[in-house]
């Protein structure tokens, strides 16, 4: 980009470890590859491993106090998630806010950070980026009108899925409509079954099955999708939602609130406080094998 060109995004926000947070669920090993894309709605950052794992996070616009996008077409970019963690988490401040600039594309086409407001120093970094590497898959449906999904207390899930490690490298996951009721099933060195029945609502928040379903998973993957959740998730403990689409393909979601302790936040219809801003996690698995019950 020469000096005189108007950079695609210039968008800054005031919750950087809020972010920091919302990076860090999707970051399961030390080395990632990661694709950006920006939009006029926004930004998401897309991970995967082995065509069989795939997780995005959803930074929308409404969670920046500026978002000035001026490309005509979507601008896609690749970058190191780790390195990028690590210069956002220099702008973290135990005790205050520190306002962030992000700006892209700078004069090498690189990602530009900045704090615009400090009080003793400015804090400024520059990443390389590089061509995106194409997202191998991107096609999860439900199939049929009224999907299988439930929504579970997040701890309870970590705890659940943290607990199935021992006996085997295999998780399934099994729904039953009647008793409308949850399994989660591992076997191997060991046989360890959790289940979790709807009428436990401080348990399972949410259920829809109309027949019985059953699929499994590697345990890596899995774990993965709740190994690096953040503790304001946990402590929070509204629950995550798992959908089970086309052809085994699992999704789980959470919620990242991005607004510090004191902010104003407004009661939804369930009576959970709700967060100002949040950003959307989502997981995908793929399954081991096909269907193992038909319903």
């Amino acid at each position: 980009m020469s000096n005189g060109e108007a950079p695609d995004l210039v968008c800054q926000l005031d919750d950087v470890q809020g972010i920091v947070d919302a990076l860090t669920s999707v970051r399961w090993k030390k080395h990632q590859d990661a694709l950006v894309e920006l939009s006029e709605h926004g930004i998401v950052l897309v991970v995967e491993e082995s065509g069989c794992l795939q997780a995005k996070v959803y930074l929308k616009k409404d969670i920046f106090h500026l978002y000035e996008y001026g490309a005509e077409e979507r601008p896609r970019f690749g970058l190191g998630l780790g390195l990028f963690v690590d210069c956002l988490n220099t702008f973290t401040a135990p005790a205050c806010s520190t306002t962030l600039e992000i700006r892209y594309p700078g004069p090498d086409m690189q990602l530009l950070l900045k704090s615009v407001d400090p009080v003793d120093a400015c804090i400024y970094a520059e990443i390389r980026t590089r061509i995106p590497e194409t997202i191998s898959w991107d096609n999860f449906e439900t199939t049929v009108t009224l999907p299988v999904s439930f929504t579970v207390k997040s701890a309870v899930l970590k705890e659940a899925i943290d607990d199935l490690e021992w006996p085997g490298s295999s998780i399934q996951i099994m729904l039953n409509p009647v008793p409308p009721s949850v399994s989660f099933r591992s076997e191997g060195h060991g046989d360890l079954q959790i289940d979790l029945h709807y009428e436990r609502t401080d348990v399972l928040v949410a259920f829809q099955c109309d027949h019985q379903v059953s699929h499994r998973y590697k345990y890596k993957f899995i774990r993965a999708t709740t190994s690096n959740i953040p503790s304001s998730v946990l402590k929070d403990n509204r629950g995550s939602k798992l959908t089970i689409g086309r052809g085994g393909i699992l999704k789980i979601q959470h919620l990242v609130a991005l607004v510090r302790p004191g902010v104003h936040h407004h009661v939804d219809i369930g009576g959970y406080q709700t967060p100002a801003r949040v950003a959307y996690i989502e997981f995908y698995v793929k399954p081991e094998e096909e269907d193992t019950v038909n319903g």
